[in-house]
């Protein structure tokens, strides 16, 4: 018999084997769920003492099953899909990375902004279906010099901050905290950064106050020259407003990393809008990120079943 259970609920690679040698340390047996619905996780949660989970929701109803659980680990940043407070009343301390992937993101929110403004989705579109003409496309402006808003100032709009500084771009943002300026950026609030950015770039997590925080209000302030680009949460966009704003000609376009429904329907507005660069959720991937992430987590669970703290406990009244 094992020594410890751990339920993971889910998994965006091939197999577990950085989280098995981890885990075979404490003599722990990994359960992966095969479905990801509340009812079937319930199911196998009964006799876990640990649940890790990447994108799945693990609701109160899913951690109230496993009454050994004694902690719940995310493969990322954002909690918006664990029920944190029903943790926390219980004496289960949750855990993240809040550090995963900041390069990544923001080399993909870069790589975004840079495809935009050299129209490289579309010149590449025309010339596969054979038009291979410069005339063809829209006019083309200069970056350097253009102002970037950053909507949110965390590890992962700091960091494209800085490349945007290389670029010799003006970079605005809003913080709520306003903390740790960065020499260059210019702390401004929200109507004001919509008004003046030629790009908007979202970096805050999806919570009650954040959906839908760019809707049709809030877009109709931005220029009709200017480009949205979300890496963050898909909620944090209104895609109907979006879809509208971009048929009036209130923003020039948008790249959408992350979206409301994961897969989107493709065939419809904005996705299907030739001014917008749709990617599937691939900012934060790249080999060495998932290699560090599934390493760490594999750590904060081991450390905590071992009768240790791990590392990143978001809510530490859990350990008291």
């Amino acid at each position: 018999m094992p020594s410890f259970r751990i339920l993971i609920t889910d998994i965006a690679w091939p197999d577990l084997s950085i989280e098995r040698a981890i885990l075979d340390r404490i003599d722990a047996e990994v359960i992966l769920a095969e479905k990801q619905d509340p009812t079937s996780l319930a199911a196998l949660a009964g006799p876990v003492d640990a649940i890790m989970t990447n994108w799945v929701k693990v609701p109160a109803e899913v951690i109230a099953a496993a009454p050994k659980c004694r902690i719940v680990s995310r493969l990322g940043i954002g909690l918006d899909n664990i029920d944190v407070a029903y943790c926390t009343a219980h004496k289960i301390p949750v855990t993240n990375v809040p550090d995963y992937c900041v390069i990544e993101v923001a080399e993909h929110a870069l790589a975004l902004l840079l495809a935009m403004a050299r129209k490289v989705a579309f010149f590449d579109r025309q010339a596969q279906q054979g038009v291979y003409q410069l005339q063809a496309g829209p006019p083309l402006r200069r970056i350097e010099g253009q102002t970037l808003g950053l909507v949110g100032f965390g590890n992962i709009g700091r960091r494209l901050a800085q490349k945007a500084l290389c670029l010799g771009m003006r970079v605005l943002a809003t913080s709520r905290s306003r903390r740790d300026p960065l020499p260059g950026v210019t702390f401004v609030g929200l109507d004001q950064l919509l008004a003046e950015s030629d790009y908007v770039s979202l970096h805050i997590p999806a919570t009650p106050e954040t959906r839908h925080l760019l809707n049709a209000k809030r877009l109709a302030r931005m220029k009709p020259s200017a480009y949205l680009i979300n890496t963050a949460r898909g909620a944090v966009i209104d895609e109907a407003a979006l879809a509208v704003a971009l048929e009036k000609g209130q923003l020039a376009g948008a790249a959408l990393d992350v979206q409301a429904q994961e897969p989107p329907d493709l065939t419809k507005p904005p996705f299907n809008d030739p001014r917008v660069i749709v990617t599937p959720h691939a900012a934060f991937v790249s080999e060495e990120s998932l290699a560090d992430l599934r390493r760490r987590v594999a750590e904060q669970v081991a450390a905590r079943l071992s009768g240790q703290t791990p590392m990143h406990v978001v809510n530490p009244a859990a350990l008291t």
